[in-house]
């Protein structure tokens, strides 16, 4: 049976970011499946009383030189983005549409968001300029509207939200191999020896 890695994100997640950038090539020298699973991070926090480690003037300098080591270990671009923290439902929302309705384009969607927000550091609190990034990845944007405001894709991140609460989710970027979980973009090493 393949094994497959569930990956719990949010997008305006940095340690989701650079996860995402090593998980699909970790996945497949595996021979695993990499099952993109979206969250809503804010929820999370509110459930579980986490924070943002951001909020903690100290614990937010030492996460920001982390993950500035982690990205030239990985060897990936990674940009603060000033206008952090990015209020996420709509782009999750987005996720989960793209994921819904155009599986075959989730890779596209993932990369034209992780990319704007912790490589281009956009505005991606914009709405206006969130369309205008996604109608240069060749989205449509009122399509993907649409799926923003869709019940069904609201009550899937829901779930999606929920289930990871269940499972003792309590922050960005959480990952399982079956029942084992691994927190956060340096635990990497520990899922790939989960896959042997």
């Amino acid at each position: 049976m393949t094994k497959a890695v569930e990956f719990f994100f949010d997008v305006g997640s940095p340690a989701s970011y650079l996860a995402w950038t090593q998980l699909p090539t970790l996945c497949e020298q595996a021979g695993a499946r990499l099952v993109y699973r979206p969250m809503l991070l804010g929820g999370i926090f509110q459930a579980t009383g986490n924070s943002s480690p951001a909020s903690v003037p100290a614990k937010g300098r030492y996460v920001t030189t982390d993950l500035a080591r982690h990205a030239r270990r990985y060897g990936v671009a990674l940009a603060h983005n000033p206008h952090f923290p990015i209020l996420t439902l709509s782009l999750m929302r987005a996720a989960v549409g793209v994921q819904l309705r155009q599986p075959e384009r989730l890779d596209d969607y993932l990369s034209t968001v992780f990319r704007a927000l912790w490589v281009d550091a956009l505005d991606l609190n914009d709405a206006g300029l969130v369309a205008q990034t996604l109608a240069g990845r060749d989205f449509v944007p009122e399509l993907v509207a649409q799926w923003v405001s869709d019940p069904e894709v609201k009550a899937a991140l829901k779930a999606n939200t929920d289930e990871a609460l269940q499972r003792g989710v309590f922050g960005a970027p959480t990952m399982f191999v079956g029942t084992e979980m691994y927190f956060g973009q340096d635990r990497l090493d520990f899922v790939r020896e989960a896959l042997v």
